[in-house]
């Protein structure tokens, strides 16, 4: 049996996510597919749009057999840390077979390329790159200029020009860096991930979450299948007041010890947000060409949570779990699969949760915590220890 997983948000699922599926199963040939997938909060430090669950079931409904919850710390951190945490999980079922990731560019070969070269830190790369960062240029291109400044010219700079292209990257790289024998499969996706303007069919889910902004919801009706349209009500949430209040509550020693809260970013998001009582203003200040509105929130959101980076090199280190947000009925033998393959605890019950120790278990406190805010301000009641099976 041929197991393939995905990475994914689903913030909200849409046409083009749909796709992605059909691919995974049609042309890859997966007699199951796996989705690991964020909570409440995303990789962008932003709320999403609907709960967990609701996204789960719409994963299930458009083809997917199993949806696993990347855990919270994870899921909100850079496109390395994400990456590396969602590949360390799938790699522990023992049972994935491939790992299918959607890029603007590129080829199987130009990611293994890249990621091998970027994975081979000595001295040398690590002096070039830190002269790199002083120029303030990204992390992704930094890491590229540094490799290109030992002479090692023969790589494609495209595979740095956008998230998905990162994100595909940095998958590669966790997967070499663990030596699995899970194998990639970049799929060439269509539009740009970053685009605001709604397209009709595929579009990006940045440009339905802005049209949902303003009310619009009847507008993205051709953009997503009919069951993710019809869950689809009003956003954001009024969530900006709790992440205003915790960025005056939290001292500045604290603040500095979130990951990538660097170079005294701290006292900046302290010194605005006095002045700057809209987080939209808030983070259009704080951020810089250095500083992206994207890390800027993510700071913000690790802040409202209380995760730091000594939190995350733990989670990233240790075992966590697996914990499943949703499966379809007539794939449940999938869990059984995973609990005997599993070299991680499997979730699916409050009495799984009860046996996590240490780390795993000051993880999954964040997820309860997310969800507890998520139920605060979406003013639903989800219960963290549910799965649901989906007929």
């Amino acid at each position: 049996m041929k197991i393939c997983a995905c990475i994914a948000e689903y913030n909200p699922f849409h046409l083009g996510h749909k796709k992605h599926l059909d691919y995974i199963r049609r042309e890859l040939g997966a007699d199951k597919i796996i989705v690991i997938m964020s909570g409440n909060f995303t990789q962008r430090g932003e709320i999403a749009v609907l709960d967990k669950f609701t996204r789960a079931r719409h994963a299930i409904q458009a083809g997917a057999d199993l949806v696993l919850e990347l855990p919270t710390p994870l899921a909100t951190a850079n496109a390395e840390i994400f990456a590396k945490g969602a590949v360390n999980i799938l790699n522990s079922l023992g049972v994935i077979d491939g790992i299918c990731f959607g890029v603007e560019s590129g080829d199987k070969k130009d990611y293994i390329l890249l990621a091998d070269a970027l994975n081979d830190e000595s001295r040398e790369y690590k002096k070039a790159l830190k002269a790199e960062l002083e120029k303030g240029v990204s992390l992704a291109k930094a890491k590229f200029n540094a490799l290109k400044n030992l002479g090692r010219d023969e790589f494609d700079q495209n595979l740095i020009s956008s998230p998905n292209n990162i994100l595909g990257l940095e998958y590669t790289k966790a997967i070499l860096k663990l030596k699995s024998n899970m194998e990639i499969y970049p799929m060439l996706r269509d539009g740009n991930h970053n685009d605001t303007t709604l397209k009709k069919g595929i579009t990006s889910a940045t440009s339905i979450r802005e049209t949902l902004k303003t009310g619009k919801k009847r507008k993205v009706k051709n953009c997503v299948p009919p069951f993710v349209y019809k869950d689809l009500g009003a956003y954001p949430f009024a969530i900006e007041n709790l992440i205003l209040a915790s960025v005056y509550k939290q001292s500045t020693k604290e603040m500095a010890k979130i990951s990538d809260c660097t170079e005294g970013l701290e006292n900046r998001i302290k010194a605005f947000s006095k002045d700057n009582q809209d987080l939209e203003t808030l983070v259009e200040k704080v951020s810089t060409k250095r500083y992206t509105k994207t890390r800027v929130r993510r700071i913000l959101t690790a802040n409202l949570l209380g995760i730091d980076k000594f939190d995350l090199q733990d989670f990233l280190e240790e075992k966590l779990y697996a914990k499943v947000l949703a499966v379809k009925e007539s794939s449940k033998e999938l869990i059984s699969l995973l609990v005997t393959n599993s070299s991680i605890p499997v979730l699916t019950r409050k009495s799984d949760v009860d046996k996590l120790k240490k780390s795993a278990k000051r993880c999954f406190e964040f997820d309860i915590l997310a969800n507890d805010i998520y139920n605060l301000v979406s003013e639903k009641k989800q219960n963290e220890n549910h799965m649901l099976i989906i007929k």
